[in-house]
């Protein structure tokens, strides 16, 4: 009986051993249990907010293609009119604009000769409005006179002429004096004749 005795106390410590390893055990798997435990409440209520924020996502989205679908249906048939419509209205334009060009060339050339006719009329104002002498002085010794080269060749003519017909009177009359200062000659009753 000391033997079974022994035996039993064998047996009932071998049990304790083994109730504080299994209550070891249980103290563990309780410690990550309760961790898992807060870990799935933590990962569902993000999985929550996820899910809230993609049902908002999506109710968005269809709202986005409700409105698409309307713009698609109202306005791409009016912008293919429209569209339609410039392209009759580019044809026609096209159709005009070589003609507008030539218009606006001519209206251009028009107002070019206009306005070289008015700088002219506005030049030969002011040439008639110029002075005699100051016309004779500009003909005679400048080339941007405005008249014919035969004017200006009749003026200069006329200036040479002019002007040896003076040189040549001053040169007679100098030597006129010249010859009654070399003789003495008195002025007044006895002048050379």
């Amino acid at each position: 009986m000391a033997h079974a005795s022994k035996r039993a106390d064998v047996r009932g410590q071998d049990l304790d051993e083994a109730a504080r390893r299994v209550a070891a055990h249980a103290v563990q798997y309780d410690s990550k249990l309760k961790n898992l435990d807060t870990k799935l409440r933590e990962n569902l209520s993000n999985f929550r907010a996820i899910e809230g924020s993609i049902k908002d996502t999506l109710a968005e989205l269809n709202k986005s293609e409700q409105r698409v679908d309307y713009v698609l249906d109202t306005d791409t048939p009016r912008i293919r009119e429209e569209l339609d419509r410039s392209l009759v209205e580019l044809a026609e334009l096209s159709d005009r604009l070589p003609r507008i060009r030539a218009r606006v060339a001519d209206i251009q050339s028009a107002y070019n000769s206009g306005r070289r006719k008015a700088q002219e009329l506005v030049n030969d104002l002011v040439w008639l409005n110029t002075d005699f002498h100051e016309r004779w002085r500009l003909i005679i010794f400048t080339s941007s006179a405005p008249v014919s080269w035969r004017w200006k060749v009749t003026m200069r003519l006329l200036f040479g002429l002019a002007l040896i017909t003076f040189l040549w009177i001053a040169w007679v009359a100098i030597g006129g004096v010249y010859r009654a200062h070399r003789q003495r000659l008195v002025w007044g009753e006895r002048l050379m004749s």
